[in-house]
């Protein structure tokens, strides 16, 4: 199965952030080694509009088969559109249809090659629409509050009964943008990622970390430095 990496050049809220070092090596590199690493993925291939992004990736034995459209690598531009256009150009340039595909955020890079792994196994065993990795929410949903049109902090949804323990509210779970897995027509044609049958692939919250921020950035370094150890 291939496995596409999305990375544009411009992030706002940690500007380089792709390539910027991580334990020593570029931060999109611990991706690549990750999906290199899984005994399901037959090709890595980056997605980027940046020419160094796109020549560390190929130092790092990534395939960048083209650079992305500007048009796709826009604050506004749809990631799927991204994956999709790499999915055609390699399957005009091979001749070969491509039933399935993963996306791998390059911005989480304490995954494991076996997160990859279940997840594919996963998405096989259950003839799935998508595949999409999971961790348990931080926090019980009804914690959660909204300031109202007077400045007033109120409920964000009203029919939760906040006399409950935490231990006795229904699990929640968010993505982690870790791993995707998609049916490539069922992504084209819904242009959605849950549908009828979607899957979650649930990961520990220590692998887990989305690097959005400085802050994220210096977390996800301590962590992989302390399991290290």
């Amino acid at each position: 199965m291939i496995a596409i990496i999305p990375a544009r050049s411009g992030s706002k809220g940690l500007p380089g952030k792709n390539i910027r070092l991580f334990n020593n090596i570029p931060l999109i590199c611990h991706t690549i080694e990750c999906a290199q690493k899984s005994k399901n993925i037959t090709r890595v291939v980056v997605s980027t509009d940046d020419d160094e992004i796109a020549s560390i990736s190929r130092n790092y034995g990534a395939e960048v088969p083209c650079l992305r459209p500007a048009k796709l690598a826009s604050d506004t531009s749809m990631a799927m559109d991204a994956y999709l256009h790499m999915i055609d150009f390699i399957s005009q340039k091979s001749l070969t249809s491509i039933e399935a595909f993963l996306a791998l955020l390059p911005t989480v890079p304490l995954r494991e090659s076996i997160d990859i792994d279940n997840a594919i196994q996963i998405y096989r065993d259950k003839d799935a629409d998508s595949v999409i990795s999971v961790t348990e929410s931080p926090v019980p949903i009804y914690w959660y509050r909204k300031i109202n049109a007077e400045g007033i902090l109120v409920d964000y949804k009203n029919d939760f009964d906040a006399t409950l323990n935490r231990q006795e509210v229904e699990i929640t779970y968010i993505p982690n943008g870790a791993v995707y897995v998609f049916n490539t027509e069922k992504l084209r044609s819904s242009r959605e990622y849950y549908l009828e049958k979607t899957y979650p692939y649930i990961m520990p919250k220590e692998r887990s970390i989305d690097i959005d921020t400085l802050s994220d950035f210096e977390y996800a370094e301590y962590l992989f430095k302390k399991n290290k150890c």
